[in-house]
């Protein structure tokens, strides 16, 4: 197995085999880490957190569960997972006009031009940002709908194992937003392997 460490606002990207399995870790703990996952042979198609959402009618998904794409077909499947779950699946990914929204202060990079310039490496263009699986982040829906951010909880070293339903190429971002205190506060990078 290979492992590629993901510095803080940094991204890797890697290519995986149908059948194959990987594992997103979180190496220090805490951090949140931005997924998607494109079909290597058609890339306009990819994971999607909203068809997900839809196939397993859950918000959160957890070992055994297979995600679909934006074909409603199996692209992901959970093999396991040692954190304790709970894996955003609302919240769009970081970028420049989110910081200026939010009014903070914005990092170097940000997820989002992550995405796009791994995207632009294999000559393909987004016309928008799919939604991330935020991985070991912690959104909560209170009873009034309101949505409230909560630090993550990931210790070092745990991870989720994943498996490819297709030839893939998959993009993490380790995601360096401070907003909401979803790694709590401290950003450390993560690590995947394959």
């Amino acid at each position: 197995m290979l492992q590629r460490f993901i510095e803080p606002g940094g991204v890797a990207n890697v290519q995986i085999k149908k059948g194959k399995k990987f594992k997103i870790i979180n190496t220090f703990g805490h951090q949140v880490v931005d997924v998607w996952a494109f079909n290597s042979n058609n890339m306009s198609e990819s994971l999607s957190m909203h068809h997900s959402r839809s196939a397993l009618y859950k918000m959160w998904f957890q070992p055994d569960d297979t995600l679909v794409s934006t074909l409603f077909e199996p692209i992901i499947k959970i093999v396991s997972d040692t954190s304790n779950g709970g894996h955003d699946t609302l919240h769009a990914a970081c970028s420049k006009g989110s910081y200026k929204f939010y009014n903070t202060i914005e990092p170097i990079s940000n997820c989002t031009d992550n995405l796009k310039l791994t995207l632009n490496s294999y000559n393909f263009e987004l016309n928008h940002t799919p939604c991330p699986w935020n991985l070991f982040e912690h959104a909560f829906i209170q009873p009034d709908g309101r949505l409230e951010d909560k630090p993550s909880t990931a210790q070092p070293g745990d991870f989720v194992e994943l498996e490819a339903q297709k030839d893939l190429i998959v993009v993490c971002s380790a995601c360096p937003s401070r907003v909401g205190n979803i790694s709590a506060s401290d950003p450390k990078g993560a690590t995947i392997e394959y």
